[in-house]
């Protein structure tokens, strides 16, 4: 009897010493577990500390905003994690399956929450400055298109994802998706047409948005946006928005006044006495239109004739400021687009020699030395254009860019052009908007030559090993047209035109000849695109008032 009640005692003190080691265990590994978590936690907080204070001393705004964006998901997720570890390292009598379910599924969508914040706010937002740096359309048109669709397909995968996750058989769903996409097939043919409608416009891109187009009815709208069905567009004359399904666009034929350039011609007719002077006219005529500072022409002739300058609305209102103001703001802007283009016949000059001299020297082929020369008299024409050469070495390689230089003063092409747009911004006529119209178009131009200029220096620098050596000609004939066609203001053809349409005569004698009179406005776009209305009419008014006063006009 003895030895059963030590035996006994014996086997509940072992059971309570397995139990008090259970419990210590379990403890014990409670507290590894939260060590490990405070541990984790801070670094994790000092990681994306270190790497936001790097980005932000790089000054990297995507590098900051994505960090931003990852901070809380990331932890989040991280602690979803940690908790299914925990569940799965212990052993339970109970089914815990559900709950690991439901843990991955919370995993899941926070992972489809954070992948559709870093598109919408990282991937689209770098992809939009890179559209925005480059010349073609298709970007501009495809990133907005693309941000309004993907985030649905985003949401749709997480949460097939989701219910997938939970156990939950989606064959069943799978088909009925199949046979519902089917019916809807037929019954949002018109929908499914505008979407693809609205790739088509991506594909052939006949505008951008911003820009100015004449509908086949003969409304003038302002392209502002493609959806994922309709297209927006701001009617100029009613002051409101076009709803537009994109297969209605497509089809339609549009007149798009901003290409090639945002100057547009206006026509007038102006009737004249029968008995008048056709050359005395023609000179009143040309000299008003020359002398108004909104409309293109030799920039010589304008300087002589805009002393003459005269707007009815001036005089109305009685506003000699306002008048002195638009007059020598025209002056201004008047000289200094002549800079612009002396200095862009001197970049002419120096390009049309450059290419002589490579045409001699590529028809025997490049060598290191040959390479070497033509690199310097293509830096002489960077400077010209206000850049500087810069050497860099990586992976022990040299290599060459350019940027813009900051020690050469004024008389360069970037800073010219920067002064002429900044002198144009003062008109008083443009509304709020047009100062950053101006300053967008004209800054957007200034990176394109950087590029293009940077470019061409690299296809200097490969010619002799790139096989491409008897094309550097060609190469550097494409880069000087595209500078003359993006940075000269005016060209000889946007002169004004003044021609005798036809002649009238009465049984009386009396009889009236038609003059047409034809001009370029500078930027159809200022204004809210109402800028080629009013120089019209007050070219025409001014036209009216002087041949009255030469007892020309009928």
């Amino acid at each position: 009897m003895l030895t059963l009640l030590q035996t006994s005692n014996s086997t509940v003190m072992n059971s309570l010493s397995l139990g008090e080691q259970g419990l210590n265990g379990f403890i014990g590994e409670i507290v590894i577990w939260i060590s490990l978590a405070i541990l984790s936690y801070i670094v994790y907080m000092l990681l994306f500390w270190g790497a936001e204070s790097l980005f932000r001393k790089t000054n990297k705004e995507i590098g900051i905003l994505t960090v931003n964006i990852l901070r809380n998901p990331l932890l989040v997720i991280s602690i979803l994690i940690v908790i299914k570890i925990v569940i799965n390292s212990q052993g339970s009598p109970f089914d815990l399956s559900f709950i690991q379910r439901s843990l991955t599924a919370i995993i899941i969508l926070v992972c489809t929450f954070l992948v559709n914040k870093l598109f919408t706010e990282v991937i689209v937002y770098s992809v939009s400055k890179y559209a925005a740096q480059t010349e073609a359309d298709w970007d501009d048109v495809l990133v907005p298109l693309v941000n309004n669709t993907l985030p649905v397909v985003i949401y749709l995968l997480g949460g097939f994802l989701f219910l997938q996750s939970l156990g939950i058989d989606l064959t069943g769903l799978w088909v009925a998706f199949g046979g519902v996409s089917f019916v809807l097939g037929f019954a949002l043919k018109d929908i499914l047409s505008n979407f693809f409608s609205g790739l088509v416009l991506l594909i052939d891109t006949p505008f951008q948005f911003g820009d100015v187009v004449a509908l086949q009815d003969g409304s003038i709208a302002i392209i502002e946006s493609v959806g994922i069905r309709l297209t927006t567009l701001y009617l100029i004359e009613s002051n409101c928005n076009l709803f537009m399904p994109n297969a209605s666009l497509e089809s339609q034929k549009l007149v798009n006044f901003s290409r090639p350039n945002s100057n547009y011609c206006y026509t007038i007719t102006v009737p004249l006495r029968a008995d008048s002077d056709p050359n005395q006219a023609i000179k009143i005529i040309e000299e008003v239109v020359l002398s108004h500072p909104d409309v293109l022409g030799k920039i010589d002739n304008k300087l002589w004739a805009i002393k003459n300058f005269y707007r009815v609305t001036d005089q109305l209102v009685n506003n000699d400021d306002n008048l002195f103001s638009k007059q020598e703001t025209g002056r201004l802007r008047l000289m200094a687009e002549q800079k612009v283009t002396i200095k862009l016949q001197e970049i002419e000059k120096a390009m049309k020699d450059l290419i002589s001299k490579i045409k001699l020297m590529e028809m025997e082929g490049l060598d290191t030395g040959e390479v070497r020369a033509i690199q310097g008299y293509y830096i002489d024409i960077v400077k010209i254009a206000g850049l500087e050469i810069v050497s860099e070495k990586q992976r022990r390689q040299r290599l060459l860019s350019l940027k813009e230089s900051e020690s050469m003063g004024e008389d360069n092409l970037i800073n010219l052009v920067r002064i002429y747009y900044q002198t144009w911004q003062k008109d008083p006529d443009l509304i709020y908007e047009d100062h950053q119209i101006l300053e967008v178009e004209w800054e957007r131009k200034i990176s394109f030559l950087k590029f293009r200029m940077n470019k061409f220096l690299q296809q200097i620098t490969t010619a002799s090993h790139s096989g491409l050596e008897t094309k550097l000609d060609d190469y550097a004939q494409e880069l000087w047209t595209w500078i003359e066609e993006r940075f000269r203001t005016y060209f000889l053809w946007q002169s004004p035109r003044i021609w005798m349409q036809d002649l009238k005569m009465s049984g009386g004698g009396d009889g009236t000849i038609n003059m047409g009179v034809k001009f370029f406005v500078d930027n159809v776009k200022l204004e809210k695109c109402q800028r080629g209305y009013r120089i019209r009419s007050e070219v025409h008014g001014e036209i009216v008032r002087r041949l009255r006063l030469a007892y020309f006009y009928r």
